[in-house]
Parts: structure tokens; sequence; C-alpha cells
């Protein structure tokens, strides 16, 4: 693997900056208010899923497709949640770090993006109205 300059303090800075530009923001902040009432858990479980995602750790042991594909986000809220990243990449990481790790959050995107259009066109669903 190319040298990143990423190390487990950086991708925690990275995580710490995301998520309060996430929280300040007025589209997503409200989302991300209704599900996530104990921040510190959540964002020690995202470090976790960065580490696994960026440095091949192995730390993060879930099923993030299932647990998005019910919220109530747009193509919309996906782009903006990849400009808050990329911002928060570029403002913590080196160069190199930053492209890594927005080029995998920007595959992850459109992976939680097609689970949630897929959920959202199943029979019975409920369509989001935003």
């Amino acid at each position: 693997m190319k040298q990143t300059g990423l190390d487990e303090a950086r991708l925690a800075e990275l995580v710490h900056c995301f998520y309060a530009k996430i929280r300040a923001d007025a589209v997503l902040g409200p989302i991300f208010a209704e599900r996530i009432t104990d921040w510190a858990p959540h964002l020690e479980r995202m470090v976790a899923f960065w580490s696994s995602v960026a440095l091949m750790t192995g730390q993060y042991h879930g099923t993030p497709v299932p647990k998005h594909s019910s919220l109530p986000v747009t193509k919309g809220d996906f782009e903006r949640w990849l400009t808050l990243f990329a911002q928060a990449a570029r403002e913590t990481c080196p160069p190199v770090g930053a492209d890594h790790v927005i080029e995998r959050a920007e595959r992850i995107a459109r992976a939680l993006h097609i689970a949630v259009e897929e959920a959202q066109s199943a029979p019975g669903a409920v369509p989001i109205l935003r």
C-alpha cells in the first residue's frame, strides 16, 4: 500500500472534524440528531470503521448497509455528506491521505445510496418527501 500519511490519530481527527461539520449542517445535522443521542460511542465506532477502510486494520465489525438503507436521505444528501467529508479530509490529512479516504468515501456513498434507493422503491416502502 502506498504511503498515505494516515494513522489512527489522524483518522480520529478526521472523524471528529467531519462529524462536527455534520452536526452543524442545516440539512444533515437534523437527520443525525434524530438518530444519535450519545455521540461518543458513534464517533468511536466511526474511527474503527475508517481505520478498517483506510488502514485495513479490521477494527470495525458491523453492517453499515442495512443500518443506512432506511434513512430518509436523497442523492443530494449523499452529495452534501461527501462535500463535508472531503472538506474534513483536506483539513486534517496530508494530500495523499485525503485523496485515499475521499476515494473510499465516494465508493461507500455510492453503495449506500443504491441501498437507500432500493429500500425506498421496494413494495410497500414509504417514499421520502423532503
